[in-house]
């Protein structure tokens, strides 16, 4: 970029929110500097150096998968209710619950987010059963919060799953999840196939621990009946019309010989879960609410602590516990496939060599990850071979499509992969497309829109539906391998996204946060397979970009844009949500564009001196207005391959 002018602006009071357009740049009031090709290129190499040198031995990379306080207040729930309580542990799980304690007494699903009703109520009662008293002025200000927003009445089912196990409210009150539903047919609307993969992987424990129903109580004192709205309690939670619905189509399918005894589907139950639990599975799903839970469940079959199957079960868990000079904390999983592709990806866009031995342990390393066992993915892709990745170290029965296609992205820049080689995961991926031609997540057609209205579908992702994130990402695969729009797959792929495009020009982002990152990508898959950049709707994704782009030259956007599309692209500048801006703006051919050149400005403004960048919002989604992430290695590789790709297009 030699002799080229950047802009760079000065910090305002309003926090760098206030975006701005190509158009509005000359009425900015700004200071000048020279940004040349050498800057540039000294930034990606000490970006490379940061990176590389947190690249683990084995050749993976691994960073810190940041959600919620409400996780460590579910595990110490689970510890109190096991009867397995460590002083030392609850301390510290007290101290990370106050330290994220808001000024307004709540807690957040997010940093920087607003009190929410559901992590507050965890957290009071993990604080309750650490022995704080309720006239405790912590305590009395979370109380009222809690109140203010509903009160116990309105928590979700998964939240009052761990309010019936220490007796604060009736198993009555919650969802019937009866454990024949787990063996309806594939055919029946509801079914354990025509729901979500990390939903499913929650409903199996859950319909097993309702049938025992194993209350532990505590003291009056630890109760919360404080946190009712109404005092009577008459406010709580019925599920009584439900539970008439289910419990009456169950006794017509088992009178028509549909659906089989309850204690045969309970052994069922076990079997599905044994199964996703047994040796090469990180737990069940590999996640933590569905890992947690498979504890419980076990214990409830008899499974005693000692038996291989729940130290296997337990050791999943231990594995995502973080205690070090920061305090304690507790991650929802563990992202090695995702972080060693994308670092790999970013690694060589960027300019290292593929043939660097780094680069070849990394992609040795994750050629040896791939699943070749058919998972539950096959139900509804049954003549599918089975050839992906998923995003943990081991958790065969859930490859994922967004980590195949990283996966596969990563091998190819690398020059690890001949197209031979590359060709099951190819066509792995072509036999997941849904039928409306995009990708989902971890299934094909899982996205029957009625289901949402389910009472135990509050966590709000009951359904895997095709978002235009990942199938720009699989776009961005097939273009890599040279495939274009000619292909009918492929137009279905385009057709889906023009489709999916929201009237104002963006794209919603289902995995990252949210309309920045679905943007981008989509721009970027289309550009890879070939499409005319110049189409009147496609531009408009880019000037949608281009005007909510920040004062101070970055992109940023808050968790608030899910629940309220007010604040889509809005929010303090970020370097891993400046990096998908810019990535998608170097999909167009004409990159000597002051969006372009302002974005870059900004990512080298605020790098530090030894290569890395500061990020501590969340960028990351797993389940809108539910949980959030914040991926550590975010503000590592997604800014180093925005500048690689500034770079090489000089």
């Amino acid at each position: 970029m030699e002799g080229l002018a950047v802009e760079v602006f000065s910090f305002s009071k309003r926090g760098g929110e206030m975006p701005i357009t190509s158009r509005r740049l000359a009425e900015v009031q700004v200071k000048r500097v020279e940004v040349n090709r050498n800057q540039l290129a000294s930034a990606i190499r000490r970006a490379q150096a940061y990176l590389l040198d947190r690249q683990h031995p084995a050749g993976f990379w691994l960073g810190e998968l940041g959600a919620n306080p409400g996780i460590c207040a579910d595990y110490l729930c689970f510890l109190h209710w096991s009867g397995n309580i460590n002083p030392d542990l609850q301390n510290k799980i007290l101290d990370h619950l106050l330290t994220k304690q808001l000024a307004t007494g709540g807690w957040s699903v997010y940093e920087g987010g607003p009190a929410s009703l559901d992590p507050s109520v965890k957290a009071y009662l993990a604080l309750k059963l650490a022995g704080l008293a309720r006239s405790a002025p912590t305590m009395m200000r979370a109380a009222a919060i809690i109140r203010k927003l509903g009160g116990l009445e309105r928590t979700r089912s998964y939240t009052r799953f761990y309010l019936a196990l220490l007796g604060q409210i009736p198993w009555e009150s919650l969802p019937p999840i009866p454990v024949e539903l787990l063996l309806a047919p594939n055919w029946s609307p509801i079914n354990l196939y025509s729901v979500s993969a990390w939903t499913r992987a929650m409903l199996v424990p859950m319909a097993i621990i309702q049938h025992f129903k194993p209350t532990q109580m505590i003291s009056v004192e630890r109760g919360i009946s404080e946190l009712f709205a109404k005092p009577d309690r008459k406010g709580a939670v019925s599920a009584d019309r439900w539970r008439s619905i289910v419990l009456g189509s169950l006794q017509r399918f088992q009178r028509h010989g549909l659906i089989p005894s309850r204690q045969d589907a309970l052994a069922a139950a076990e079997k599905w879960l044994i199964d996703r639990v047994s040796e090469g599975c990180s737990g069940l799903g590999a996640i933590f609410p569905s890992m947690l839970q498979s504890l419980i469940a076990l214990k409830c079959l008899g499974h005693d602590e000692k038996s291989s199957v729940y130290c296997r079960a337990q050791s999943a868990i231990a594995e995502l516990l973080v205690d070090d000079d920061a305090g304690f904390r507790i991650q929802p999983c563990l992202s090695p496939v995702w972080d060693t592709a994308l670092s790999v990806l970013s690694l060589v866009e960027s300019g290292i060599d593929p043939s660097d031995s780094r680069i070849q342990r990394a992609t040795d390393w994750l050629a040896a990850r791939r699943i070749e066992i058919k998972g539950d993915w096959a139900v509804h892709a049954p003549h599918a071979k089975p050839s992906g990745w998923s995003f943990q170290f081991q958790n065969p029965f859930y490859p994922d499509l967004d980590d195949t296609a990283m996966v596969l992205l990563a091998l190819r820049a690398a020059r690890h992969l001949k197209d031979s080689d590359s060709g099951p995961s190819f066509n792995w991926l072509l036999q997941m497309q849904s039928h409306d031609g995009g990708w989902a997540a971890f299934d094909k057609d899982v996205q029957n829109p009625w289901l949402r209205r389910l009472p135990f579908a509050d966590h709000k992702a009951i359904l895997d539906p095709s978002c235009p994130d990942i199938t720009g990402r699989v776009l961005e695969v097939w273009g890599a391998f040279q495939l274009d729009a000619s292909f009918p797959q492929i137009q279905r792929a385009i057709h889906f996204l023009k489709s999916r495009q929201q009237k104002d020009g963006s794209w919603y982002g289902r995995w990252g946060v949210n309309y920045i990152y679905g943007t981008a990508h989509a721009l970027r898959g289309l550009a890879a397979v070939g499409v005319d950049m110049e189409e009147g709707w496609i531009q408009r994704g880019r000037q949608w970009l281009e005007a909510h782009q920040n004062h101070d030259g970055g992109w940023g956007e808050t968790c608030a844009s899910y629940p309220d599309s007010r604040r889509k692209g809005k929010g303090p500048s970020t370097a891993s949500q400046t990096a998908w801006a810019l990535i998608g703006l170097c999909a167009f051919p004409d990159r000597d564009v002051p969006s372009i050149q302002h974005g870059l400005a900004y990512l080298l403004q605020n790098q530090k001196p030894d290569g890395s960048w500061d990020e501590e919002l969340p960028t990351g989604t797993g389940f809108p207005e539910v949980m959030y992430l914040r991926y550590d290695y975010y503000r590592l590789y997604w800014p180093l391959r925005a500048l690689g790709c500034c770079f090489q297009r000089e």
